[in-house]
Parts: structure tokens; C-alpha cells; sequence
């Protein structure tokens, strides 16, 4: 199963748990278009900036039937396909109060004593799809320009449309969108703006990079679904599988000390 990362600075994990994302766009890299060596090997770095280079060149130059090739056969190799159920990635640590993610670490024999040591505990960049407790599956793939976005779709992405009172002395008020962060220092933060384009290119540029929004690259857009947790345990069939499991790494440790132990003794006889 395939795994998918939210940021977590613009609450857009948390946003797709509340089934308020629904949408999310990743941008097209143009080397998956064109034929390459499966090894850089030999190659100079500059080499390889070059053919990089080269390959937007050629997607971005690209008119009429050619670009609907180059895009026809992206989707086609899309990260993501529609029907795809995609694990959701969150840190360990992040976890620790949820149920299923506890049935899940004694079903794949998981030590929550070891969860500690692993690099996803915290960095979800390295978390293990299986123990996952949240997915989604793709409802809908297409590609676009960046900038292309509508107002709908902003608010798909995670942003939130309110009307808001100018606090002018009168009864002037406006549409606005919001979206909650955290800044470098974790202090919480909002950015709004009347302006749908306005408020995605923040949030894109904070993401991706600043001029990420102006290059306006093509995109992968996918449309999603949060798909429902599973029948949650019983607080004691957890202690259980977590009993269990403990009891089978405790096992386990006891086996490889007693093999090793065995090899040293050999090799002294």
C-alpha cells in the first residue's frame, strides 16, 4: 500500500481527518515523461541539473497534440490512481492515543517499546503503511496548471470561507478565507484573504517553496475521500493483542540471545 503526507504546520493532516481536505494538488515532475538512465552512475552533477532542465524545457514548450501525449501519459503514471487506497502518514508519536494504531502494532508484532527507537516516531517520512490507521482512496485524477485553481477547489484544499464583518462602523462585510498555522516558533497563526488564488499561492509557497505559485507549474490534482475507520476494539481485547505481542518479542529476544550464545560456545569448543 502506498502512503501519502499531509503538511502538518498548515493543519492539512488534521483537515483530512475532519473531512475538510478533500483535494490536494503535487506537482508534475517532468523527468517522469521522458525516457531515463536507471543509474546516474559516471554521471557529473551538472549533467544530471542539465537533463532535468531539459525535460521541463521540452513539457513546458510543448503544444498542441504533443503536450496532450506528455500529459495523457503522465496520468497514465500518475503516483496515485483513481480507486487507490493511500495510506495517511502520521508520525508515531502523534498516535499514541489512538486505538487502532495501538491493534494494528500487535497484529504486524510491532513492540510499542520499540516504536521509540524507529525513525517514523518522529518523522513520517519513514512510518510503516501497515500501521497506519487512516487511509483515503482516490476518487478522481486530473492535471492543470497551478494556477488554474478555483474557488471551489480552494476550499477543497483545506481553506475555510467566512464571512467577515470589516469592523467599520457599519454593517460592511466580506467573504474571506482562512487557514490556521504555526509559525517557526509553533506560535499559532491565521492568514486570510478575499482572494481564493491569493490564499492557495500562500499556502503553496510556504509548501513547496517560495515562487512556486508564479512558475505555475503543472499539477497533479486528486480528489479524495476519507474512508471510515474499522469497528474499534474493546479497551481489553487491546491490552490483549498488546500482552501478546510483548510476550511473543520477549520470546523472540530470549531465542536470538540463546542462538548467539550457542555460536560463541561452538567456536570456543
Amino acid at each position: 500500500m502506498k502512503k501519502i503526507m499531509f503538511n502538518d504546520k498548515y493543519g492539512l493532516t488534521e483537515a483530512v481527518l475532519e473531512r475538510r481536505k478533500t483535494q490536494t494538488r503535487r506537482i508534475l515532475n517532468p523527468t517522469m515523461l521522458f525516457e531515463r538512465l536507471n543509474t546516474y552512475e559516471g554521471w557529473e552533477k551538472e549533467d544530471i541539473a542539465d537533463w532535468k532542465e531539459c525535460c521541463k524545457d521540452r513539457l513546458y514548450k510543448a503544444e498542441g497534440e504533443e503536450l496532450k501525449e506528455m500529459l495523457d501519459y503522465a496520468l497514465v503514471h500518475s503516483p496515485y490512481k483513481v480507486g487507490d487506497k493511500v495510506a495517511i502518514a502520521q508520525r508515531y508519536i502523534d498516535l499514541v492515543s489512538n486505538d487502532e494504531f495501538f491493534r494494528l502494532c500487535a497484529i504486524h508484532g510491532m513492540p510499542l517499546e520499540y516504536l521509540k527507537f524507529e525513525k517514523g516516531c518522529n518523522n513520517k517520512m519513514f512510518v510503516k503503511t501497515d500501521l497506519m490507521p487512516h487511509h483515503i482512496r482516490i476518487t478522481n485524477v486530473r492535471i492543470e496548471k497551478l494556477q488554474d485553481i478555483s474557488k471551489e477547489d480552494v476550499i477543497s484544499e483545506g481553506f475555510t470561507k467566512c464571512y467577515c464583518n470589516l469592523n467599520m462602523g457599519n454593517t460592511a462585510s466580506q467573504w474571506e478565507y482562512h487557514l490556521a498555522y504555526f509559525d517557526k516558533l509553533g506560535r499559532s497563526k491565521e492568514f486570510s484573504s478575499v482572494h481564493a488564488k491569493e490564499a492557495y499561492s500562500f499556502l503553496i509557497d510556504h509548501i513547496s517553496g517560495v515562487g512556486t505559485w508564479e512558475s505555475n507549474p503543472f499539477v497533479f490534482v486528486y480528489d479524495f475521500e476519507l474512508l471510515l475507520a474499522k469497528k474499534k476494539l474493546s479497551r481489553k481485547s487491546i491490552k490483549v493483542l498488546i500482552y501478546l505481542n510483548g510476550f511473543v518479542y520477549q520470546r523472540i529476544k530470549l531465542f536470538v540471545f540463546c542462538v548467539r550464545h550457542l555460536k560463541s560456545w561452538r567456536i570456543e569448543q
